[in-house]
Parts: structure tokens; sequence; C-alpha cells
């Protein structure tokens, strides 16, 4: 959306914790000088999480955004210094193994860090030793040594970005507590205080746990949880007498403990201890005393010594020096868990100009604050921040109950070994297609995704299975994995087989402004007959893919819209015709045009397989032929008892179609097609054998493949830019791009050796060196090989270059191929 106010904007932040500091720095540097930042406590340390943080900055994890985050604010707090003592000491990070699970972990994590471009090295119990000379080397595996992490010095830094943010024109007022947020057609106009009121343009909460507070005062939901986690400090330790600065503190780097939820960094002479392993301790942030009724300050609560007692143990274990000393203070500290561990950022759709910059840790700071500053100015922050976005919750995940139930969970999992395909093990079952039933009478494997539960294979398929020969896999790529999967994909490519599309989102845009509006949204040409089904792609105005649609239309006026996520529909409302009213929560009816998300009260089976039109046809009165029901066509039809509106599109390569129906004649849908089914061998099929088909043809999934970091010619998706059609959003900025122009690609890579398995985000090796990362992969059951899609050079995406793909420390052959590998004269689809 564009958004560029003039500078003049009057914006006021609301807490100058970190987050609060580093984004006045940010929009002041960007000419934003009317910044104006209330704290309710003292400065420079008004007692929140910022005022006791540890300060640790470990860049490396499976979320590239997050590590982008992390990278910046190393940089930038490197560049900060006060009366000569700099902001971040690079002491670097130290992760140790003592389990085989741990240390098969930090090769991950090796990977991760390749990927993401940040140094790092796996090295022996020696090495670790020497690095901690206290710790016992006897219980090592080995560690992963990250010399460029180390400790922020969080309230220094906040110091240095005040200075330079009020030589700019910001003012940073403290002991101003926030008692209202003003509004106006459903616009803020500014925040009210007990000394006084602000006027504003833009207000943003970066309260940290007070978060959902300042969110109730505004209307708007802030989905996070406050938990304490406690820190504790030994007492002097001989071992480090004389050996640290008093004004660096710390020289060794930041050790981490995952093996028993524990971290330690260095204060001169004493250990400070960091326990993840105690009960999940929920704070309400409605209830939490002011600065001057604190003991010490509000973030920090009253020290729980017997939660701490087995810890206290475990730190004995790996640093027997320890079993001298004792705790000598501790206090359980204060900081926010969202359902999925991500933070919450953006502006509200419900009330405009108001923002979060929410449940952020120190590591993150300055790289949300430079993203949402960017946001601000620019209209889109130059990272892609989906993982982040404030609308990328369900519904059904924003209930006060899930959000704690989800936010203690995320805690006791900070420092766990999660497998990518691992799902939440509570609240389940949350959401279910109305064929739930059918699927657990079949042995349905589910996992989880935005609360759906999803088949991603079935038992009774395992008969399917003999016969079937498939490579090894090593421990890791078996978890959530079933042979089952390959019995399933096989009955596909030769039979016919069910596919739950349920979860999908699916929107409908109707009224006379319906295809304008659209025209407008997408970049592909919608101004076809009824009947039509069209992939098209959202972008913003830098030409990045914002998501990726499928839209069928069903009447002059009236359009079925296939997305993806929640925030897909956000960006719809936000640019829907408006007719100067308040922006609506869940649809937009306006300037002729209405968004309403359908996808509760809808399901959607896939029918793929050879046999899909002898399983269908005797259903129906209407003509399935291919010459009558061509592909990417749409029809309202019956199959049985049971109105439909069948697509003819295929995920999988393979003839067949997406029915759709009202969720309360799912069921009998189901058991329609099931029975209809029988004669022609038809089978249920999950997700499992969904993606390995998918990537078998080179369909993109959108916030894994691509992204707004990437426009369409580098995402192999260029067809479905129509420029001549007129002006649409992103339009002006891909003019004169191509593939041709474009100096990275996304790449289809098949593994050499028949039996070699990635899953994803693993580092891809040109030359020798880390020159991309894999952004899906799964094995090919019909091509009988490993495939992985990554992001490479343009010169090394050339099908026949070899390439080496680093999955767990292990460099495994790769070449780029020519895509689709599968089929790629379209000829089972159209037939």
């Amino acid at each position: 959306m564009s958004r560029t106010p003039a500078p003049s904007s009057r914006v006021v932040v609301i807490g100058a914790g970190i987050v609060g500091c580093s984004l006045a720095d940010e929009l002041t540097a960007r000419g934003w000088t009317d910044v104006t930042v209330l704290e309710q406590g003292p400065l420079p340390a008004p007692g929140g999480s910022t005022s006791h943080a540890p300060g640790l900055v470990f860049q490396t994890g499976p979320s590239k955004t997050l590590t982008e985050f992390a990278a910046y604010t190393v940089q930038k707090f490197r560049s900060l210094d006060v009366d000569g003592l700099s902001c971040f000491n690079p002491v670097g990070g130290l992760e140790i193994a003592t389990t085989e699970a741990r240390w098969a972990d930090l090769h991950r994590k090796a990977g991760l860090a390749a990927s993401w471009g940040v140094r790092g090295e796996l090295i022996g119990p020696q090495q670790c030793k020497r690095l901690w000379p206290m710790l016992d080397e006897a219980t090592l595996y080995g560690g992963f040594h990250t010399p460029d992490d180390g400790l922020a010095r969080a309230v220094l830094a906040c110091r240095a970005q005040i200075t330079r943010a009020e030589q700019r024109g910001a003012r940073f007022l403290d002991r101003h507590t926030v008692t209202g947020i003003e509004r106006a057609d459903g616009r803020v106009t500014g925040v009210t205080t007990d000394r006084g009121t602000f006027p504003a343009d833009h207000v943003v909460s970066a309260a940290g746990f007070w978060g959902p507070v300042i969110g109730a005062m505004a209307g708007v939901d802030v989905p996070l949880l406050p938990l304490a986690h406690q820190y504790a400090t030994t007492a002097p330790l001989p071992e480090l007498a004389g050996v640290n600065d008093p004004r660096e503190e710390a020289s060794k780097p930041i050790l981490r403990f995952q093996d028993r939820d524990l971290y330690f960094r260095e204060h001169t002479d004493r250990i400070g201890i960091g326990s993840y392993a105690h009960r999940p301790m929920p704070v309400d942030p409605f209830t939490v005393a002011a600065f001057d009724d604190s003991p010490v300050m509000p973030s920090s609560l009253p020290f729980t010594a017997e939660d701490f007692a087995p810890s206290w143990q475990d730190s004995v274990g790996l640093l027997p020096a320890l079993g001298s000393s004792r705790v000598a203070e501790g206090f359980n500290g204060v900081f926010s868990f969202t359902p999925d561990g991500m933070p919450v950022l953006g502006e509200s759709r419900e009330l405009r100009g108001f923002w979060l910059a929410e449940a952020v840790w120190v590591t993150h700071s300055a790289g949300v604050a430079k993203a949402v500053a960017e946001w601000m100015t620019d209209g889109r922050p130059a990272t892609d921040i989906h993982e982040c976005d404030l609308y990328r919750f369900e519904d059904a995940q924003r209930s006060p109950a899930y959000i704690a139930d989800r936010g203690a969970q995320n805690f006791i999992e900070v420092y766990d070994v999660i497998h990518p395909l691992q799902p939440m093990e509570a609240p389940r079952p949350l959401r279910t297609s109305p064929f739930y039933p059918r699927q657990q009478e079949l042995g349905a494997y589910f996992l989880e995704g935005g609360g759906w539960e999803r088949p991603h294979w079935y038992e009774a398929n395992a008969p399917l299975t003999e016969g079937l020969q498939l490579p090894e896999r090593d421990a890791w790529s078996a978890r959530y994995w079933s042979p089952i999967a390959a019995a399933e994909a096989r009955a596909t490519r030769e039979k016919v087989a069910l596919y739950d599309m349920t979860p999908l989102r699916r929107l409908e845009v109707t009224g006379p402004g319906a295809l304008a509006f659209l025209q407008r949204m997408t970049s592909n040409n919608l101004a076809k007959k009824p009947g039509a089904v069209t992939y098209t792609l959202l972008l913003d105005e830098t030409g990045g893919i914002r998501s990726d649609l499928t839209v069928a239309r069903l009447a002059p006026d009236r359009f079925q819209v296939g997305a993806n996520s929640p925030a897909d529909l956000d960006w719809l409302l936000r640019h829907a015709p408006d007719d100067g009213g308040p922006s609506r929560s869940s649809e937009a009816e306006s300037g002729g045009v209405q968004v309403r998300d359908s996808t509760s009260g809808t399901c959607c089976i896939g029918v793929w397989g050879p046999l899909a039109r002898a399983l269908v046809q005797p259903l129906t009165r209407d003509d399935f032929s291919h010459q009558n029901f061509g592909y990417f066509r749409a029809r309202q039809t019956c199959l049985g008892h049971v109105p439909v509106t069948a697509m003819r599109l295929s995920y999988v390569g393979e003839l067949g179609w997406e029915l759709y129906t009202t969720a309360d004649l799912g069921l009998r849908l189901w058991d329609t097609l099931w029975e209809a089914g029988q004669e022609h061998g038809v089978i249920a099929a999950g997700r499992s054998a969904f993606n390995s088909l998918r990537l078998e043809k080179g369909y993109r999934a959108w916030g894994h493949d691509m992204t707004t970091e990437h426009n369409p010619y580098e995402a192999g998706v260029g067809f479905a830019v129509r420029p001549a059609k007129g002006d649409f959003v992103g339009r002006a900025a891909l003019a004169g791009r191509s593939e041709d122009t474009e100096s990275r690609r996304l790449s289809c890579l098949t593994l050499d050796d028949p039996a070699a398995v990635v899953l994803g985000k693993e580092p891809v090796w040109v030359d020798g060196t880390p020159a991309g990362y894999v952004t899906s992969a799964a094995y090919g059951y019909t091509l009988g090989r490993g495939i992985a899609y990554a992001w490479l050079p343009a010169t090394a995406a050339v099908p026949g270059t070899a390439v080496h793909i680093e999955y767990f420390g292990e460099k495994i052959p790769a070449t780029v191929a020519q895509e689709p590998l599968f089929d790629p004269q379209m000829e089972r689809i159209r037939r």
C-alpha cells in the first residue's frame, strides 16, 4: 500500500525500552523528527524487560527474518558507544552439546548459519574448554562457536540512541503513564497520559510486556503472554579474579547449555545464569506494580529459589568450580512470549495509525526497529516480515486461552530441539474439516498448521507399501514421515486419490466493482468470462511477492479467491475502496466491493489422478470431458446430492478437480466420492505425498519458496505478470525486468545420490562457497531421488551446474535441473 506521509507526521512511541529507543533513532534518521517517546518509568532504565536483560545476542536460528534482525542489531550496537564504552561486547557465542541429539542439532545450526551468512564453526571438547576453561570437557560432544555474537549493553544502547534521536528533534518524556488512546473516524489521533495529551498521526506501542494493556486502550488485541524467567548471579569466583576488565565485564563467549535449558555469561568476577528449566510463570500485565511501588523494578520479581535448585545442580555439573560457590542474588525477570514465539509487528487495520512493535527481545531490537521505521516511512520493510505480521494469526489463535497455552509452551520449548514439522501438542484438535471423522477411521496421522488438523498420511494405506523400494532415512528426516507417503504418491499417479484441501484460505470478492478491484490488486489479467480460473500474484509496490492466489470468476461480479494466510485478507481489506468510514475488521463492503473470508463455512476435496474423471463423471449430469471442462476452468454443478463449485486445477500434476461445498455438506461429499471411487481403487492421501508431487511439478509454496523479498521473475512465476492489462500494484517496479535481468533465481536441484534426503533451509555450496539456501525439499517418489528448490546466483542457476547441499555437516552432491521435472508438456493434466 502506498503510505508515504510527510516527514512532519507526528509520531508518539509508547515505551522507552530498547525497541522504543531504537525506533526513535531509526525514524529520526529517516527524516521523521516529530517523535515523542513516552515512558512511565525513569530514564534511561525505566524498569521494563530492557532494564534487566542479560543482553545475549545469538544471531543463528531457523528464521531467516530473525537472523537478519539480530545481525543488524549487532552491526548497529557495535557502532554505538557511550563515554568510550561500546554498546556491544563481541565476546562471541558458544553452544555446547552433551547429548548426541544436541550435537546433531548443532550441525544443523551450523548449516543455518551458513545459509543466513553468519560466521560459525563446529569445535571439539578441547576447543570448547579453551574458550571456557571451567567447563568439564568430559561431558561434551562438542560445540558451535559464533565469533560475531556477543553481549548487548541494552541500557547503554538506549542512552546512545536517545542522544542521537534528541539531536534530530525527538523528545523523550519519562514519568508519563499512558491512560488512553485517542481516536476519530477509525484513526488514531493522540495519546492521553497522567500529565497531558499528545496529538499524533501515528502511535507505536513498544511497551514490551505491557503491550496488552496499551492494546486494550486502543481496542487492539496484542497476542502475547508475559512470563517470568529466572536469572541468578554467583558469588565472586577465584577463577575469575582479575580476569575481566570491570568496564567490559566479560571476555568469554556467552555459553548456552541447552540440554539443561541454561545459559551463562560473565559479570566481571561472577557468572550470571539464566534458566528456562523451571515451570512457566505467567504474569498478568494489568496487575504489574508501578515503578515506585516495586521493590526493585516492575519487571524484576522476587527470586523463587526452589525453582532454581535443579538448575544450580546442572550448572555445577557442567562447571565444577561452581561447587564451592553459591547463588548470591537472583530475580525472576518478566518478558514476552507469543503463540508462535515470534514478534508482533504492524499497523492495526481497525485503528489506522496505531502500530505494534511488541514481543521483541534485545537480540532483535534494532533490526525490528529498522523494519518498522521502513514500514512507516516507505510503506514496506526491506526484510520479509510475514512471520511477524500482526495479522498472521487465525481468529482461533487469538483467544486468551490459546495465547496463554501456547505462550507458556513456547517458554518450555525455547531451547528444545524442534523439528521443522513438529506440531504443537495442545490445544488439539482445534480446527477440523468436515471430513475429520472419516480421516480418523482411515488412521490419519495428523500434523497441525494454522490450528487445522492436517492428515499427512493414512495408516489404512500401509498395505500399499508392499514392494516399494525406498532408501533408508536418517532419524531426523524419518521423523513425521512414513513410507506410506510414497504409496499415496504412487496411487495418485496411477489411479485416483482424495486430498483434504479445506485448510487453504478461501475469500469471496463480490460486487459491481469486484473485477476492477482485483485487476488493480493482482498481477495477472482477470478480465475473462465467468468460469475462468487464473493464477495470479499479490505484489507490493516494489514488485515483491506478498502472496500467490488462484482466482475463479464464478459470475460477472463474483470471484472466489484461493489465498494463503489471514494477512492476504488484511491486505485486500486495507486496499478495498473506502467510503471514508472506519476500516472493517473482517470484511469490506463499500465502493461496490465486498470482501469476505468464507473458509470456515466451506470445505474442499482435491480429486486427482488419471482416473479422476472416471470417478466424478457418473456423479453429475454436466460434461466433465476435457473439451467441455478445460484446465483452469470452473463451474457450479452437483455431484450426487451435493451442490459443488468444481475447479479444474491440480497442484500434484495429475488430472483432477478441486471440489468446494458448504461445511454442512462436506461429509456427504466425501462419502459420495469415496463410494463412487471404490471401483477405481480410490484412496485418501495426505500432505506428505502432496508436497512430493507438487515439487516434482515445480509448483511454488508462498512463504517458503518466495516472499516479499523476491520478485516474480526471480521466483520463476513471471508468467503470472501481465503489464499490458493496465495498472496494478507493483507494475511500475517491474518495468524493464525479466528473468534475464535478475541476479538470482529460484532453482530446481536434484540430489545425485538416490538415497539422499534434505528437508529445507540447508546451505547450498557452489565452488566451495555458501551461495544460497534450500527453500523446499522432498523425496520425489516418481523420480526416485530427492528434490530441493533453492535460491542461487543466476550464474549458478543453469541446468547441469554441480552444487552441494550441506545436511548435518555432510556435503551432498546435487545438480541444477531443468524444471518441471515431471510431465513438462502438461499432458497428464490436460487430458
